[in-house]
């Protein structure tokens, strides 16, 4: 009586896991569905949000250009009227030094002014090199954000369509996982993390192991139908299981 007792909690347990494996890949099969949509999706809005900060920052850029044209023009002005003031005191010094002294003011004043022209000169340029980067950064930014728009509402249709389906088999996965024993439904959560497929458990497909398709010996294969005892395949380490029957 024992030793039914042990096969039928085997039995109870396999069967539990292959159910689960069902809800999951169910689950799995209508997140592909979704396809790349989620990643594009996260993608674009991560394109977005750096060429939002780009243009920002071009922006800030050409303000302070222009903050320094208007800078460098305050300054012209202010080196054109201390010129005139040197130049009126000229008129009126008592020696050559004064004089000398006044000259080298306004030579001084002047070479102020020749810098400044050449700095609004340049940064004149760099505000027309700016501003065609802003207008190409720009079409590019609202061009992504059209896609991002197109690639959100596609998104959101097919989870409009599957939510409630995904939602549903979600807390059956979750109700079937509190009807096995924690370090099962822990080996199995890893082997799915790291199974491309999502495939866990599987059946001998061809005397081969399901999932990694390496041959089982017979031997083994009398086993898994024995249903004795859980087994996991030697290469993928996958649950290997006889399904329960359909009866």
């Amino acid at each position: 009586m024992a030793k039914k007792s042990t096969e039928s909690v085997v039995t109870e347990k396999l069967n539990a896991l292959y159910n689960l494996q069902v809800i999951d890949s169910a689950i799995d099969k209508i997140r592909t569905v979704r396809g790349e949509l989620p990643l594009e999706v996260e993608e674009l809005e991560s394109e977005v949000e750096g060429l939002s900060t780009r243009v920002e920052n071009l922006n800030e850029e050409l303000k302070s250009l222009e903050t320094e044209i208007s800078d460098k023009k305050n300054g012209i002005g202010e080196s054109q009227e201390a010129i005139k003031k040197y130049s009126e005191q000229q008129k009126n010094v008592r020696n050559n030094r004064e004089y000398d002294s006044l000259s080298k003011e306004i030579e001084y004043q002047g070479l102020e002014i020749e810098l400044a022209e050449k700095k609004i000169k340049e940064a004149k340029f760099k505000i027309d090199s700016k501003k065609e980067t802003i207008e190409e950064a720009s079409a590019k930014l609202e061009e992504r954000k059209a896609d991002l728009d197109i690639k959100k509402t596609e998104l959101q249709a097919i989870i409009d369509e599957t939510e409630a389906d995904e939602d549903k088999l979600f807390k059956k996965s979750e109700k079937a996982k509190k009807n096995i024993e924690p370090r099962l439904v822990t080996a199995y959560e890893r082997l799915r993390t790291n199974a491309i497929n999502g495939l866990a458990v599987v059946s001998i497909e061809r005397n081969s192991c399901g999932g990694c398709f390496n041959e089982i010996p017979p031997q083994r294969q009398l086993d898994i139908q024995a249903r004795k005892k859980i087994i996991v395949c030697e290469h993928c380490g996958r649950i290997l299981i006889e399904p329960p029957s359909e009866n």
